[in-house]
């Protein structure tokens, strides 16, 4: 049987899971809820770099992401963070799609799969 190991385990979630050589990332939000989508997005890339790497594993892995954003006029930001951390050798599948995010002054989220090394 294969262990499950959650990191950075909230009141709510955990930050991620994993488990079968996968690891699953919980809905990530930007700590500075002040910036704009751009800055939002490159937060939680960070966010999510720091996970991947607390997991043994890193952006190159991610086998998908989901992005949803509060307003996709949002889109051309929330991309020109995501182009400038993108590793293109190694793109996900993506899907964005606009949603409405539990705190208004979010205005993007996302969640992913990874493939541990």
């Amino acid at each position: 049987m294969t262990d499950i190991t959650r990191l950075d385990p909230e009141e709510r979630l955990t930050g991620a899971v994993i488990y079968n050589g996968l690891v699953h990332l919980a809905g990530q939000i930007a700590d500075d809820s002040s910036l704009d989508a751009e800055g939002q997005m490159a937060d939680i890339l960070r966010q999510v770099d720091a996970l991947l790497a607390k997991a043994g594993t890193d952006k190159s892995r991610l086998l998908s992401v989901q992005i949803f954003l509060a307003d996709m006029s949002d889109m051309a930001g929330m991309n020109r963070a995501w182009d400038a951390w993108l590793d293109r050798a190694n793109k996900p599948a993506r899907a964005t799609v606009e949603a409405k995010l539990a705190n208004p002054a979010w205005k993007v989220e996302l969640t992913g799969i990874a493939a541990l090394r």
